[in-house]
């Protein structure tokens, strides 16, 4: 079965990009230890769009959904409060799209 890939497109507005990365950072090691995780890249936009990507590839999709429904939820429910009475901070991104795919083919460089 081959893995699958899921990508967000997170629309960040320039003046919240160090909120969502500082965000990310703090939750380093929340999906590592997944089952059936396999892959993950936060990538910035350099040129011609706000949308960073975030890229997590896993073995299949019954993993993916198992960690959605647990450590993913469980990591966005956590966090510390607003400056505004302590509540769950407002969102860095203001719009978010998950795009689905399959490997079909990969390619790793030639050892020498």
């Amino acid at each position: 079965m081959p893995s699958v890939v899921k990508i967000n497109a997170l629309t960040v507005p320039d003046e919240q990009r160090e909120v969502l990365e500082k965000r990310f950072a703090s939750r380093a090691g929340a999906v590592e230890s997944s089952d059936g995780f396999e892959w993950f890249e936060l990538l910035r936009p350099v040129e011609g769009t706000d949308q960073y990507l975030v890229y997590t590839r896993w073995r299949d999709e019954a993993s993916f959904q198992a960690w959605m429904e647990g450590p993913m939820k469980a990591a966005h429910q956590q966090g510390a409060g607003s400056a505004e009475g302590g509540g769950r901070p407002a969102p860095a991104a203001s719009g978010s799209t998950v795009w689905s795919f399959e490997v079909v083919q990969q390619a790793a460089p030639k050892t020498a």
